[in-house]
């Protein structure tokens, strides 16, 4: 069996288990045996009855002493049976799993854990795990993986299927590292790593096991970015784009002026634009910090100069928002503007793919329409991206290779710490604009608990009477039997429609509606035909509405800080005063002090900074967002040691070995593409 292969091949993996596996991301052996533990419990220690602490989890190995009975209690079935051991005995019971009566034989011994509690003047230990203790074996007790799951997906189930998998697989796993690279850096084998980091039988093995796939992964996220560089640095040469006359006009022609953040970064693009090298910078600035206009001014240096800019945006609804700015913004300088998204008709597509291969349009806007084989931008001489952790590196190196060696711009509201972005980046100079625009009154934020619900509806009952609108932010889309405490968008938008708001209009979005639905009711938001949106998180990046100016987020404690600075950066764009309502029960420590954050400072890049100290880089990278190799055991904060051995260790190999065409190298290499999976990395190989 090979690690490509599907959780289908495996033994006892029915058309409902593989649903529930899908769940959580695993398709493959690989997923499966990538798919780490997020802690372990210690059970190697096990409890006497007598010696057994009331309402904690406890280990033990019995006996069964009664016939295991099902019995009904109301709606519920219960299967009960007794077990003892030298010092006592204590009942265990199953509720709604009939089946269970089968599984255990009076006489027989088993290793029980699991909660304990006093019922009716009897101890009992409710729905534990178990497994039962062969004759003579002594292997019961050991260090558990308790893994990431989904509801009614069990942690025996995941920790069968991997020790099934991995007894599988094992045999023809290929190290990546070959033994003399392993010595170097003193690494164990894969093979030990995967094995140990599931089912370590002492603390040490855990710790080699993790530092050793922590390195592999930090390894080949450094690796793949410094191909993806030296990708970029063979097509530096590009073409000088100087200063126009007209631009001193084209600044005083606009309804600001820009702030010395502004100036600064304006200048650095600048310098890039001059040069005779093509520029690759990371543009970084909070919500409404003035990202777009500095966007503006560098696509009327280029288009002075004789060339096409291309400006690319994740959703249809901020496309058109830019297109609708820079049409403003140029109107009098003779630069034409279209946009080009989903949405364009089929003969104004045609139109506008044939004004652009005929250098009839100076600037085309956009969403990912624009990576399509069939749009040509011959003179394209500046790519600018708008939101770039949105989209893929492949998808920037697309839009780029339309034209010879055009100025690469990417910016993002997301504010990443630096270290996280020279990482993220390291192929990009990278410019911060860390100053907004006089006259932005900062987002009044408090953390609250459910029980101010009332208040918050009076307040933005309040609001929508004097004319403004509001977002309310929910964490998922349909209700779960787990987490029903958890405020489902499409049943909270009905009961604030038939309870609380039945004089406004309130409109619902979320991730799972159409794209033209998704358009449709974020358009009627921005014209004010709807009064209160409940959403998603969809809204992250999207809409601009001056006209919001309250923001209430339900289960804050679900989302990251970055994400709620984000997120609160939807209200605060207009002229009024705005505030945001974080709303959560949780009593956990962490959770407090993460919400005080967001209630004491409005700096994205210190609430990024502490983000990343709590909850380590998940909300920055991932696969699916920078076409990079995902993170799955490594943190990047805590990790920072391994890291720069990690870094320095790829430069190394690729000053010996740039092809990775070495013998010893090439499991590396076929590794390295197929973290990557993407046909520019491997041409750049």
């Amino acid at each position: 069996m090979f690690l490509t292969d599907s959780i289908m091949d495996l033994k006892g993996v029915g058309e409902q288990t593989i649903k529930k596996f899908n769940k959580i991301g695993i398709e493959l052996i690989e997923d499966l045996v990538e798919h780490y533990p997020r802690e372990y419990e210690d059970r190697r220690q096990i409890t006497k009855i007598a010696e057994m602490v009331m309402e904690e989890d406890n280990n033990i190995v019995v006996t069964v002493a009664s016939k295991p009975e099902i019995m009904k209690k109301g709606y519920k079935i219960i299967v009960k049976f007794r077990v003892k051991d030298d010092t006592g005995s204590i009942y265990v019971v199953f509720y709604g799993q009939p089946y269970m009566k089968n599984n255990f034989v009076m006489g027989e011994t088993y290793n029980f854990y699991g909660k304990v509690k006093r019922q009716y003047n009897r101890i009992e230990m409710e729905s534990p795990e178990y497994e039962k203790v062969e004759v003579g074996g002594g292997k019961t007790a050991k260090i558990t993986p308790i893994y990431p799951t989904t509801q009614k997906l069990s942690q025996k189930v995941i920790r069968q299927l991997i020790e099934q998998a991995l007894s599988l697989v094992l045999p023809e796993i290929q190290d990546p590292f070959p033994e003399t690279f392993r010595a170097q850096y003193d690494l164990k084998s894969k093979t030990f790593a995967l094995t140990n980091i599931h089912f370590p039988s002492q603390d040490e093995d855990f710790f080699e096991a993790r530092k050793r796939l922590v390195f592999e992964e930090l390894f080949f996220l450094q690796l793949s970015l410094f191909v993806l560089k030296s990708d970029f640095l063979a097509r530096t040469k590009g073409c000088s784009k100087p200063l126009p006359e007209s631009f001193k006009d084209f600044l005083a022609a606009l309804p600001f002026e820009f702030t010395g953040a502004q100036k600064r970064v304006m200048n650095e693009i600048a310098k890039d634009l001059k040069s005779a090298y093509a520029g690759n910078r990371l543009v970084q600035g909070d919500v409404g910090s003035g990202k777009t206009v500095i966007a503006a001014a560098s696509l009327f240096i280029a288009i002075k100069n004789g060339y096409q800019g291309a400006l690319m945006a994740p959703t249809e609804v901020l496309a058109k928002q830019h297109f609708e700015f820079l049409e403003e913004v140029f109107q009098n300088f003779d630069v034409k503007v279209a946009l080009l998204t989903g949405s364009t008709t089929a003969k104004e597509k045609r139109e506008l793919l044939a004004g652009l291969k005929e250098n009839q349009i100076d600037l085309i806007v956009g969403t990912h329409a624009l990576i399509e084989d069939n749009v040509e931008i011959p003179r394209l001489g500046l790519v600018i991206t708008d939101e770039q952790h949105r989209f893929g590196v492949r998808q920037r190196l697309k839009l780029s290779e339309k034209g010879e060696t055009p100025d690469v711009i990417v910016m993002t509201a997301t504010p990443i710490p630096r270290t996280l972005a020279l990482i993220l980046y390291g192929d990009m100079d990278i410019s911060i604009i860390d100053e907004l625009p006089p006259g932005r009154q900062p987002i009044k934020t408090n953390a609250v608990d459910s029980s101010y619900h009332a208040r918050i509806y009076q307040f933005i009952d309040r609001h929508i009477r004097e004319g403004r609108q509001c977002y309310i932010i929910c964490p998922m889309v349909e209700e779960n039997e787990k987490q029903s405490e958890l405020k489902s968008v499409t049943e909270y938008a009905v009961y604030l429609k038939e309870q609380v708001f039945p004089h406004f209009e309130v409109g619902i979005l979320h991730g799972k509606m159409k794209p033209k639905e998704k358009n449709q009711v974020m358009e009627a938001f921005a014209k004010g035909d709807i009064h209160v949106l409940v959403s998603t998180t969809v809204v992250e990046v999207g809409v601009n509405v001056p006209n919001a100016t309250v923001m209430m987020i339900e289960n804050a404690e679900r989302f990251g800080l970055a994400q709620l600075h984000q997120l609160r950066g939807r209200v605060g764009r207009g002229k009024h005063q705005s505030y945001c309502v974080l709303v959560s029960d949780s009593k956990n420590k962490v959770t407090k002090k993460r919400l005080k954050i967001m209630e004491e400072s409005t700096d994205g890049f210190v609430i990024a900074d502490t983000d990343l100290k709590l909850r380590g880089p998940g909300d920055f990278f991932g696969t699916k967002q920078h076409g990079l190799p995902e993170m799955k055991i490594a943190n990047l904060y805590t990790d920072a040691k391994v890291l720069k051995v990690a870094q320095q260790a790829a430069a190394d190999l690729l000053k010996q070995d740039p092809d990775l065409s070495q013998p010893r190298h090439q499991a590396l290499k076929v590794k390295l593409m197929h973290y990557t999976e993407g046909e520019k990395m491997h041409k750049a190989l």
